[in-house]
């Protein structure tokens, strides 16, 4: 057996490795900033985890994994360098310790937490004991890992093409968008690096794509022309590039209700020619938004390889257990008649759908949406995109951006997004934007504009999470009750 060391372990992807590693009879060490849940987990399973980083604690691996996000000149790469200790990417690490298991990867510009946690619970409820690593916590799992013994679920990440490493038995693209163009040239390339990932796809696998979004259905195709099978799902009915009928298997959704609390459609699986291979029933999921019920089918389309066809009802029927991943229309908590949602929306489309989710669930109340960009060239690249989507708000405030793995960029702010306000914002009478780049003096003024019946919303992919609770706080300090108060 091997000795894996981890930098940065308390991750949601790191620790499900750690973990894994441990249950295969490796040593597990790693290295954490923070003694989190994780951390604790891990330690109470036999891992030795350090707070902090040191150059001595790589000393005797044999494999050192790192994320993107570490960079080279941490002191743990450098020494490993030094001493000759191979150094893998989490993705690389995965498909070891993976090996010999199907392996079910969500790739998509978004959406991809939200599908993995509802495949994952999805084949858990259908009983094929998957494993999973979630980059958010499955609420019904308290974590956002699973070992398991069977299927493996994860998220393939298109951000720095590490998604590439990959070769899954099953590969779902919720959709293909133009993002992370620090790394990508634009959306052509992109689309070439998710036409490279579903070639990865084994002989005997699957591409699950969704044809309501047309960087997805362009990927279908290609997967199609190349002969690789292709199963897509949603409302509209595939086509190839002239319009004809792409003759590849279909999820069809029809009789879409959409609620504040809830989603449901009809399904029904169609074979290529048209005929139905699995009866129509009701896939139902306990959270708002059509992309929610969208995700949940390619869910279903992906569990139904693992469970056969004769799984499928009991696939759905997991499905509407289903009760949310962390950081997905989250409900934080109420206080002076006003619920405060946390949501991890970061692109221009998740926005909007998350903004769209917020109206159903406010219904006569107002949205109030407190909003931080993250990555300075995310923001610099579509600062319009993001003003026309936070136009869906009734009253929105904008702080700093949160810059993560990014160094600042020269006239790069928030300011980007208030500044592109819609016209026809202030023409319907609506509230303007507000710039607010302090952060606890944003969640002030956020709490301040919402009254009863209202729904306020923290969103984005940074540090804006934290601020939830400092809302709530103003709410319930407002409201004279305790501050401590569930």
């Amino acid at each position: 057996m091997s000795h894996w060391h981890f930098i940065a372990i308390g991750g949601h992807g790191m620790s499900v490795l750690a973990e894994i590693a441990l249950e295969l009879g490796h040593r597990v060490t790693g290295s954490d900033q923070v003694e989190g849940e994780e951390v604790l987990r891990l330690r109470a399973r036999g891992a030795h985890v350090d707070l902090g980083h040191a150059p001595e604690q790589v000393t005797g691996a044999d494999v050192v994994v790192v994320s993107t996000a570490i960079p080279a000149s941490n002191v743990e790469v450098v020494r490993a360098g030094e001493l000759g200790i191979e150094v893998v990417h989490r993705s690389e690490a995965m498909t070891r310790l993976t090996a010999g298991r199907p392996f079910y990867a969500v790739a998509g510009t978004h959406g991809k937490t939200t599908t993995s946690a509802m495949l994952a619970v999805a084949l858990e409820g259908a009983g094929c004991d998957p494993g999973a690593a979630i980059g958010g916590t499955v609420t019904s799992w308290s974590a956002g890992s699973r070992v398991g013994t069977g299927p493996f679920v994860a998220e393939a990440d298109e951000s720095d093409g590490s998604f590439l490493r990959y070769a899954p038995r099953v590969a779902i693209v919720t959709n293909v968008e133009e993002d992370h163009l620090a790394h990508y040239s634009g959306l052509a390339e992109i689309l070439d690096a998710f036409e490279a990932f579903t070639a990865r796809v084994t002989d005997d696998g699957v591409v699950v794509a969704c044809s309501d979004d047309p960087g997805s259905l362009e990927i279908a195709r290609r997967a199609h022309a190349s002969g690789v099978r292709v199963r897509t799902y949603g409302r509209d009915a595939p086509t190839a590039a002239d319009g004809a009928p792409l003759a590849v298997e279909h999820l069809r959704l029809t009789d879409v209700a959409l609620t504040g609390t809830d989603a449901a459609a009809t399904i029904a699986l169609l074979g290529p020619d048209g005929d139905v291979r699995h009866a129509p029933l009701t896939l139902r999921v306990a959270a708002p938004g059509l992309h929610t019920v969208l995700d949940a089918a390619a869910a279903w389309a992906a569990a139904v390889e693992a469970t056969g066809l004769a799984g499928g009802r009991a696939v759905a029927e997991a499905l509407e257990g289903f009760t949310g991943a962390g950081r997905r229309f989250e409900l934080v908590g109420e206080a002076d008649d006003v619920r405060v949602v946390d949501d991890y929306a970061h692109n221009p489309t998740k926005v909007a759908s998350a903004l769209a989710a917020g109206r159903l669930a406010a219904g006569d109340g107002r949205v109030v949406a407190l909003f931080q960009p993250a990555l300075f060239t995310r923001t610099r690249d579509f600062a319009e995109e993001f003003a026309l989507a936070l136009d869906a708000a009734d009253a929105v405030v904008v702080c700093d951006v949160f810059g993560s793995r990014e160094d600042p960029i020269d006239g790069v702010t928030s300011a980007l997004i208030t500044d592109a306000e819609p016209d026809e914002r202030a023409e319907r009478g609506a509230m303007p934007f507000r710039l607010v780049p302090d952060r606890l003096e944003a969640a002030a003024q956020t709490a301040a504009l919402a009254g009863p019946g209202d729904l306020v919303m923290t969103i984005g992919s940074g540090d804006v999470t934290l601020l939830a609770p400092v809302v709530l706080a103003h709410l319930r300090a407002r409201a004279g009750e305790p501050a401590e108060r569930a």
